[in-house]
């Protein structure tokens, strides 16, 4: 196993980019590996890492279809609908609580 090549905040050479970068392009990593990855330091906390892929060795975004426009459509629409009143929230439903907000706080508000 080789070791990655680590570059300082901004100091990454060109050539190689992050998967927002390239999303931003057009483009995809496409399978290949991590080519080197980039340390933001922070005072109280470890430094943050983003990999970089070889901008080169990338693909072009698939486009979207229909059909995967509308499983997309349904699978958001699933995040939206509440489990206890089965009604659509208008608003993804948190993790953290599990329904809408008016089901998951029941009190009557004066």
């Amino acid at each position: 196993m080789t070791t990655l090549p680590v570059y300082r905040w901004r100091l990454a050479p060109d050539g190689l980019a992050t998967r927002r970068q390239l999303r931003a392009l057009g483009l995809r990593p496409g399978g290949q590996d991590v080519a080197a990855q980039v340390e933001r330091p922070r005072r109280q906390r470890g430094p943050l890492i983003a990999y970089l892929y070889r901008i080169d060795a990338a693909r072009s975004v698939r486009p979207m279809t229909a059909r995967r426009a509308a499983a997309l459509a349904k699978a958001n629409a699933a995040r939206r609908r509440c489990p206890a009143c089965r009604r659509d929230a208008g608003y993804v439903i948190p993790a953290s609580l599990g329904m809408c907000v008016p089901c998951a706080d029941p009190a009557p508000r004066p």
